[in-house]
């Protein structure tokens, strides 16, 4: 094969082919109001999550249990064991809540596969070895000690904004959590389950957390102090504590129901309010547990929740993507994409505005509804996307690009770089408190966020501004010394190598550039054999694993749009399209089980259903183009 052959002659032919059966997929799935959305598939504990919440509210319901229960059971592997992502190690937090939620729907402990999950979970430790969000959930149930948790009081809401670990110190998605979380460990609610859970104990005791570092052990230190707080006969401040916390939850619901849009703030801020006195049919607990039935996909494979939904997100990529295939700036699917959008843009402040209290509004977020938590990201690609739709009301568009570009910069971390959702939440000392051991705490800036700023102030004519020079100096200094760039929101290098070269050539960088040059180098040394590109989810503990795994559409779509954007036409290229056409389904997709979208690095990943489709078709359709 030829560098040629990707501009004329049979490769170029099979692609434009492979491109129009892609854009047919992609346009048949397009919802009459303009929008797309497909699933956002995560691992088994959002479903078990979601019978224990049902189980501990009194309202979980025997036909959605056995729902429930079949996709749980779809989901163990072989060893007895669940995974956070397709392909991953066991993982004993994930095994015990599904477990858990097995027995609730009537699995016998002594059935095969209820033994083998048993097996496991004390071959890794046993319940002593879960998480700390695993036993808040056998605490409420009467199997873990309260006494055993992290002291989280709900006396943290009153500390002022310049304090040390108030809650705006966390990342949003933390914050939503914590609040409601510190109510329900100051009331340490227990409703015993019907069956114990003896079998799956370790054979190590449990011991608390004593920090690793000087700072850690400090707050290990304040845990058994707070511990000690809690035993004491008076708390001064504990009911105006408890009042704040619950305005604070019940100010932040928003329009569909949901806490962010996301699961865990939401089944923790319904436990959290049945526990102040809110009755079931109280407006807000029946608001938010009508909106659960949004989030649940029930078909031929089960019953499962989704963590998040995120059709601005899809709605903007698939119309990016169609632009990219050389649809018509006026198409009726654009333009109804668009008019969708428009109507999401935020018109109202959110948490952000705590530390951006003079900035207008005028961002997007990632949900139907989550008004109160817009992020850079969604914006930035919303922004591409009308920048590429000839609206009949082009003053609309323009204004709305406006707001969004305001709040945009607006948002720039004083180091150059753009987080997701708040500026300066950078505070490291929340990572070490004995409460957090899963997920990221903090919202710092990143690479492929800063990436996605930097390309939609391109594209709005800002590309000389000092927000973009200052977003190109961080981004260059964040590249890592073999080339690549860290992704944060997608798995993993790959995804921000993908995200950070069309950026800076966007930008005004020049594809001979040096940090350009050496992040081409990276992506060739990484291409698979088959052609394509892949990178395992475990990359993120273990760096044996940046830039290596199964080729997968999404990922072999990064790659391709980073050489492209360099200027690269060389066999690497020829092989990855030739790879997208070969893999390519019959209905114009791509099959895709690996998980290349992250909420937590390395602890909560994602599989963006749409990812598989919209990157090959941007890739393949700026290539043949």
């Amino acid at each position: 094969m030829t560098i040629e052959t990707i501009a004329a002659g049979p490769v170029q032919s099979s692609a434009q082919e492979a491109l129009a059966r892609a854009v047919e997929r992609l346009r048949s799935l397009q919802h009459p109001e303009g929008w797309w959305k497909a699933e956002l598939e995560t691992n088994v504990t959002m479903d078990a999550e979601d019978l224990l919440l049902r189980e501990f509210l009194g309202i979980r319901e025997a036909a959605a249990t056995e729902r429930a229960a079949v996709w749980i059971r779809s989901h163990q592997r072989d060893d007895g064991s669940w995974a956070l992502f397709a392909g991953g190690p066991a993982d004993v937090s994930s095994t015990v809540e599904a477990y858990v939620a097995l027995r609730l729907a009537g699995d016998s402990a002594q059935a095969p596969h209820m033994r083998d999950a048993a097996d496991l979970i004390r071959a890794l430790g046993g319940l002593e070895r879960t998480r700390v969000f695993t036993r808040v959930w056998l605490a409420l149930f009467g199997a873990w000690p309260w006494e055993q948790l992290p002291v989280m009081p709900p006396e943290m809401v009153l500390l002022p904004r310049w304090a040390p670990l108030n809650i705006y110190n966390f990342a949003c998605w933390a914050r939503q959590t914590i609040v409601p979380l510190t109510i329900v460990f100051a009331h340490r609610p227990v409703r015993p389950l019907p069956f114990g859970l003896e079998q799956l104990r370790g054979a190590e005791p449990w011991s608390p957390p004593a920090g690793t570092s000087t700072r850690g052990r400090a707050l290990a230190q304040l845990d058994r102090l707070l511990h000690a707080y809690e035993h004491l006969p008076v708390h001064p401040f504990r009911n105006h504590a408890m009042a704040q916390a619950e305005r604070w939850i019940v100010q932040r619901q928003e329009a569909d129901g949901s806490w962010g849009g996301i699961q865990p703030p939401w089944v923790y801020s319904l436990i959290a309010l049945h526990l102040r006195g809110y009755a079931l049919d109280h407006p807000v607990m029946r608001a938010g547990l009508r909106g659960l039935d949004g989030f649940t996909v029930d078909d031929e494979r089960g019953r499962r929740i989704e963590a998040c939904q995120s059709p601005v997100w899809d709605t903007a990529l698939a119309a990016v993507a169609l632009a990219d295939a050389g649809t018509a700036p006026d198409d009726e699917a654009l333009l109804g994409a668009a008019d969708w959008l428009l109507a999401e843009q935020v018109h109202v402040k959110g948490d952000w505005a705590v530390r951006r209290p003079h900035l207008t509004p005028g961002g997007w977020s990632f949900e139907f509804a989550n008004d109160g938590y817009p992020d850079v990201d969604d914006t930035a690609e919303v922004v591409l996307a009308l920048g590429g739709v000839a609206h009949p009301d082009r003053r609309r568009i323009d204004d709305a690009i406006a707001r969004a570009t305001r709040w945009l910069e607006g948002m720039q971390d004083r180091s150059g770089g753009w987080a997701a959702f708040d500026v300066g939440n950078t505070s490291a000392l929340a990572r070490e408190l004995p409460f957090c051991d899963f997920g990221e705490v903090i919202d710092p800036p990143s690479a492929d966020v800063t990436a996605h700023a930097l390309e939609m102030l391109a594209a709005a004519g800002r590309a000389d501004s000092d927000a973009a020079r200052a977003g190109v100096d961080w981004l260059s200094a964040e590249q890592e010394p073999d080339g690549s760039w860290f992704g944060r929101w997608g798995v993993n290098h790959v995804y921000g190598t993908g995200a950070a070269v069309p950026a800076l050539i966007a930008a005004g960088i020049e594809p001979d550039d040096l940090r350009i040059r050496r992040a081409v180098r990276w992506l060739e040394e990484h291409q698979n054999e088959d052609g394509g590109w892949g990178e395992d989810v475990r990359s993120y503990r273990h760096p044996e694993w940046i830039g290596r795994g199964a080729s997968t559409a999404s990922q072999t779509g990064w790659a391709l749009l980073a050489l492209h954007a360099a200027g690269e036409r060389t066999e690497s290229v020829a092989h990855g399209v030739d790879w997208l056409i070969e893999t390519q389904l019959p209905d114009g997709g791509w099959d895709e089980p690996q998980y290349t979208g992250t909420g937590f690095p390395s602890d909560f990943s994602i599989n963006y259903h749409l990812y598989r489709l919209v990157f090959p078709i941007m890739a393949l359709g700026r290539l043949v183009r």
